[in-house]
């Protein structure tokens, strides 16, 4: 039985009704940009991540661009994030002018290591940009702890929903850093049918700012206070995932229960480590990601069967090509490097089916000989 990494028909036929429906109201008031559908989105993100700001823009990417803008991040700065994570994350920064500043990963949950973050600040570090990687909070306290003086973007575009324990307080994913971004890809947990992103912060300012840069630094037409980007989100995205918000708890669960099948499954297999999850966290999995011995046959191993699976990320990102200005070499960041050949991501999604999980999972374990 084949079964895909993702399968967003399947999403899409539990919500058909509800999204054809926001669709049409946003055709036929025939206002496409900006507007009433992303003010209302705007709103319940702000309420779901507990802050009280959200400004919606064209994608996760310019989210973190437009915080790093904001934050007046720009030629001679650094920034430190994490070598191990999408591209955007380090891409964002060296497109303002800053300098990537690489810190290596926790091996356990594959998220920045805050003693490796606090131990590359430098004199010229503006921010810092942890990334809650596959649907789980970074520390970010610790990491706050650890370096108490310098502003914090939260990279929360594969977290929306999940949420950490600070202090016994629970913390949402964007609540806690002076600005968090998130990503609506189709493949996030709140997915749109296209691009899409937000960025959230408590600061009155900031947002102003970041709704100013968003619309070519200006926020009265043809009047520019500044050089910034057109950058809006749309309204049929909004009004998309605003017909699958109240979806997405519920998705976020059942994400958690098929991770929990796996886990179970993999119990025994010595060659396979199963996602470590903090004790103060709550995942969404927006992945399920292993550590495997022989990553790469098992990989042909489930492509062989029809399974759909991914490696995040083969490359990281230290070492890519368009990086090496910065004069990493191969052993800068261990951890890292060791996790990049050893991951496999395996489907999660919320509408797998017992025999799905069951076909992946005995597809797994017959590649290991049980």
């Amino acid at each position: 039985m084949p079964v895909p990494l993702l399968d967003l028909r399947a999403q899409y036929a539990t919500i058909r009704d509800d999204v054809l429906a926001a669709i049409k109201s946003v055709v036929e008031d025939q206002a496409f940009i900006l507007g009433r559908p992303v003010e209302q989105l705007e709103n319940a993100v702000a309420e779901l991540s507990g802050t009280r700001f959200a400004v919606g823009c064209a994608n996760g990417t310019d989210a973190l661009l437009l915080a790093l803008r904001a934050l007046d991040v720009g030629r001679g700065d650094d920034v430190v994030t994490t070598p191990f994570t999408f591209f955007a994350t380090a891409g964002t920064i060296h497109n303002v002018g800053a300098r990537p500043v690489f810190a290596d990963i926790d091996p356990d949950n594959f998220n920045v290591s805050p003693q490796a973050m606090a131990a590359a600040v430098t004199p010229a570090t503006k921010a810092i940009m942890p990334v809650d990687l596959f649907g789980q909070l970074a520390p970010l306290d610790a990491i706050g702890a650890a370096i108490p003086n310098l502003p914090m973007i939260e990279d929360a575009a594969q977290s929306i929903g999940a949420s950490r324990d600070i202090a016994g307080k629970k913390i949402r994913a964007g609540e806690s850093a002076t600005i968090g971004t998130f990503s609506f890809f189709p493949s996030k947990n709140l997915g749109g049918y296209g691009d899409g992103g937000m960025i959230v912060t408590q600061d009155e300012s900031l947002a102003t700012r970041l709704r100013r840069l968003r619309v070519h630094g200006g926020l009265k037409n043809y009047f520019h206070d500044e050089v910034g980007y057109n950058s809006r989100l749309d309204a049929l995205q909004a009004a998309v995932l605003l017909a699958k918000l109240p979806h997405l708890e519920k998705w976020s669960s059942a994400r958690r229960r098929n991770a929990a099948y796996y886990d179970a499954a993999f119990a025994g297999l010595a060659e396979v480590k199963t996602p470590v999850i903090d004790q103060q966290n709550v995942s969404i999995y927006n992945q399920y990601t292993l550590r495997v011995v022989r990553r790469d046959d098992l990989q042909a191993h489930l492509k062989a069967k029809g399974i759909g699976n991914s490696i995040y990320y083969p490359l990281p990102l230290h070492l890519q090509p368009c990086f090496a200005y910065l004069g990493y070499r191969e052993g800068a960041c261990p951890e890292s490097e060791k996790a990049a050949k050893e991951v496999l991501s395996l489907p999660i999604y919320p509408e797998l089916t017992e025999g799905q999980l069951d076909e992946v999972a005995g597809a797994v374990r017959e590649f290991y000989g049980h």
